[in-house]
């Protein structure tokens, strides 16, 4: 799996598609709901189930990281499942705080 800057990605179980924002230190593989994602230009539809550990959901224009890896995504359209890097569940980038203008 070739997980560069502005590579777009599909789940294989839900509506999820994904653009790589920044890509992992190590080679690994994207998962959404449990299943390794697609190449957006892949023709499968969705099918299968969602893995309960992974059903938390994609939310359109969140970013999500994996810390461990450095890996960064950014949600394109929202989905059921939810994005793991390797088995690990990815969580949502916070917002940075702005200065204090006085």
């Amino acid at each position: 799996m070739d997980l560069k800057p502005g590579s777009r990605w599909k789940s294989a179980v839900c509506d999820a598609q994904l653009v790589v924002v920044r890509p992992p230190k190590a080679a690994g593989e994207l998962q959404c709901g449990g299943a390794a994602v697609l190449p957006i230009d892949d023709a499968a539809v969705p099918t299968g189930d969602i893995s309960p550990d992974f059903s938390d959901g994609v939310a359109i224009g969140k970013r999500y990281v994996d810390e461990d890896s450095g890996l960064e995504v950014l949600g394109a359209k929202a989905g059921q499942g939810s994005l793991a890097f390797n088995g690990t569940a990815m969580t949502v980038k916070g917002a940075k705080p702005l200065p204090a203008s006085d």
